[in-house]
């Protein structure tokens, strides 16, 4: 009998008993009993489980996943196809980037799959038991599955054999789903019920080399709390990359796994290997300009919107990548700037021998020679890849941004149309319901009257920039709005979960390029008119931007060597939200966009105050996992309750802001600013990251000369004709112009 359960305990663990083994600290790991002990486990020690008590899937160690969270995870099918629909065919610039929305989509239908195969093969009952069970007031399929609620017996069992193939289907949706967007994946999976944690690991059990079961069970494997670098092997990913050489998706995964290994230049190579592949195989994709053109001629024929074929949805793997690898690039520059600088010459000065017994050796500086002053090889090789790096980080940014759009003059119509419709989405009305209201907003949306005009996003940020944009900063914004003047059109922006983050990254790359101080002001406050602008309305929360919070820090450190006019946090304020006039006389923007939210946006309102804080410290734990500036037991717990009381803060102001009337809902600040990043959310505990001390370091002593100097300093006397008030750069010929990049 011993020998029976030795060896039905050595299966159940699977091909991947090793790593569960020596990766998962004994106390907490669900299969901890039934493994025996091996050779490689004694160099894990045993105290481990009291520095990383918490055992979590791998997928929640990813970084940017709050930037994926918001109403798309609990809406129901139906409404968010309805809505993405509706956002793919509004005129440019969209509400939302319309390739992540069908990303999204699509996940959703996936996991949602993937969650009732798994469910059924747990219970082992077939659908028509269950649908039965749910019928009569049966405990519902994630309760089931968690053992909270039994069938009665009823309905036909499931062979061994039918539950492995529901299995593996389920593994396969779910490995699809990761191969579309691993980060927003990983968040649904989050959401989704525990069942999905071990499906791919029971499928490894009799199919050990399944692509698929392999994929997924590497997102879903159990590992200590915040040792992903440690408890991850990058050969895991091997069998699936040398199975399907064709797919790049297992690369980027690759990539942002050595990321965490600090192997930055293996995972641009990954990246880059990616996007070819990507561009190779998906040629036709990679540039979708027949799109716009085909959504003027269905815009002028339309009355609803059409499902958008799966074929023709756009996709956004190469934006992933792209953002990916100038996040590489990036860290490369930053970890070129120590090495760009000579290190301070010490000498010990021992005072010991001296009748002074208790006085303890001093450092004192070295008077370094003229000669010594001199950069070394080392060190000009370092700046040398500082800018290199930097440049190619500015590049991909760039890359990234020809996909968003901008206009300075859309029609508030406009988006009070797309309002309209999700409200009516939410409240499951057809849109022809509104057959008056269409009628009369046609001409504007098919654009037979509009005259708005469309950047795209790299435009703003090129060398010559539009010259027809409003001012900024200006008061004027702020004086119409508190004025109560109606408008009639207002600046608007295509919205990307990752846009934040891009673009002060954009600004760092600058500092780190070391553009002229007068250049880099202007691509302060054009980032600063987008980020204000920037909302993730109807299906994205705001969630915290690591580039952000470094900016700032830059700023600071470097004492606002750009000049700017006002406070980041003060530049960069939610825009108050303009409405239009409906038929009826009412704010009807305001007034749907308010019901809207509280249908798509809020908790649910039978939610009680236990369940309410339950649900901010899980969101709070995820948050805290892929920040950047927790790297310890500390900072880890300080940035959770950091997020709690921010969250418990919203939670008290969130009455008052919803009690002004609709006219003052629409215009007040409380209401925009818990859809963005909250400013105050690292007070509370360290802030300053690697990245953020090196470029600031860079910006304060990077020398002038040798086509590499600061923005900051002046120039020599042979550039001494600019008149004073200008802002000077280091060299005239190293003027950098992101066009010109390669």
């Amino acid at each position: 009998m011993a020998k029976k359960n030795k060896k039905a305990a050595s299966a159940s663990e699977g091909p991947d008993r090793r790593v569960d083994n020596a990766t998962t600290p004994a106390p907490t790991a669900p299969l901890a009993d039934s493994s025996a002990p091996q050779k490689g486990n004694k160099s894990h020690p045993v105290a481990q489980p009291s520095s990383s008590p918490l055992v979590i899937c791998r997928n929640k160690h990813w970084k940017y996943i709050s930037s994926f969270h918001g109403p798309w995870l609990q809406l129901p099918l139906e409404v968010l196809e309805t809505i993405a629909n509706a956002n793919y065919y509004m005129p440019l610039p969209r509400p939302v980037d319309p390739a992540v929305f069908y990303d999204l989509l699509k996940i959703r239908h996936l996991v949602d799959d993937a969650t009732d195969l798994a469910v059924r093969a747990a219970n082992g009952v077939t659908s028509a038991s269950m649908s039965n069970s749910l019928a009569s007031g049966g405990a519902p399929h994630h309760m089931q599955a968690l053992g909270l609620g039994l069938m009665n017996g009823a309905g036909m069992k499931l062979s061994p054999e039918r539950r492995f193939r529901l299995r593996e289907q389920a593994t396969q949706k779910l490995s699809r789903a990761y191969h579309i967007d691993e980060i927003a994946s990983s968040v649904a999976t989050m959401q989704s019920t525990s069942t999905l944690e071990n499906v791919a690991g029971l499928v490894l059990q009799r199919a050990p080399d399944n692509p698929d079961a392999n994929y997924v069970h590497f997102f879903h494997e159990k590992i200590p709390s915040r040792q992903l670098a440690e408890c991850t092997e990058l050969s895991a990913l091997d069998p699936v990359i040398s199975q399907r050489h064709n797919d790049c998706e297992p690369l980027r995964t690759r990539a942002i796994v050595r990321m965490f290994k600090n192997d930055f230049e293996g995972a641009a190579q990954d990246l880059t290997r990616a996007l070819g592949e990507y561009r190779l195989h998906h040629s036709a994709l990679h540039r979708p300009s027949p799109e716009n053109m085909q959504l003027e001629k269905r815009q002028a024929r339309r009355r609803e919107t059409p499902s958008l074929d799966e074929r023709d949805q756009p996709k956004s793997t190469e934006v992933q990548l792209l953002f990916q690898r100038a996040g590489c690039y990036l860290t490369l520059a930053c970890g070129h700037v120590e090495g760009s600088f000579p290190k301070p010459t010490t000498v010990q000065n021992d005072q010991s021998g001296k009748n002074n017994q208790n006085s303890s050796p001093t450092l004192s500086l070295v008077e370094i020679s003229a000669a010594e002053k001199e950069p070394t090889k080392r060190e000009l090789e370092n700046r040398k890849a500082v800018r290199m790096y930097a440049k190619r980080a500015l590049r991909d940014y760039m890359e990234y941004l020809k996909n968003l759009h901008y206009s300075p003059n859309l029609p508030i119509e406009m988006s009070d149309e797309f309002t309209r419709q999700v409200n009516q989405a939410s409240h499951r009305r057809r849109y022809q319901s509104q057959g008056r209201n269409s009628s009369q907003d046609s001409s504007g949306l098919n654009g037979g009257n509009s005259t708005h005009r469309v950047y795209s996003l790299h435009e703003l940020f090129s060398a010559t920039p539009p010259a027809d944009l409003p001012a900024y900063p200006s008061t004027d914004i702020v004086t119409a709005s508190a004025a109560g003047s109606v408008e009639t059109v207002m600046e608007f922006v295509t919205y990307h979960p990752l846009l934040t983050d891009v673009l002060h990254s954009l600004l760092l790359c600058h500092a780190l390029i070391q553009t002229s101080a007068k250049e880099h002001q202007r691509h302060a406050y054009m980032v600063a008119r987008l980020a204000r602008l920037a909302d993730g309305y109807p299906i994205f929360q705001a969630s915290r931007s690591p580039a952000r919070a470094d900016w700032i820090e830059v700023l600071r450190r470097a004492e606002n060597w750009v000049e700017l006019t006002a406070s980041w946090e003060s530049l960069c304020a939610p825009a108050p939200l303009l409405t239009a006039m409906s038929p009826g006389g009412n704010l009807s923007a305001a007034t749907a966009s308010a019901n809207a939210l509280a249908i798509t946006g809020g908790p649910s309102t039978t939610e009680t105050e236990e369940q309410r804080k339950d649900r901010l410290r899980h969101q709070a734990i995820i948050e805290a996992l892929e920040d950047e500036r927790v790297n310890d037991e500390s900072s880890f717990k300080a940035a959770i309750l950091a997020r709690q009381r921010r969250a418990e803060a919203e939670h008290a102001n969130a009455p008052l802001a919803n009690s002004n009337g609709n006219s003052n809902a629409a215009n007040s600040p409380s209401l925009s600013s818990q859809k963005r990043w909250a400013v105050d959310d690292g007070r509370e505990y360290p802030i300053l990251t690697e990245r953020a001390e090196a470029v600031a370091r860079w910006v304060r002593e990077a020398p002038a000369g040798s086509g590499v100097g600061g923005g900051r300093r002046k120039k020599k006397p042979a550039a001494a004709k600019r008149p004073p008030s200008a802002p000077t750069s280091n060299n005239s010929n190293e003027s950098f112009e992101p066009t010109e990049v390669d």
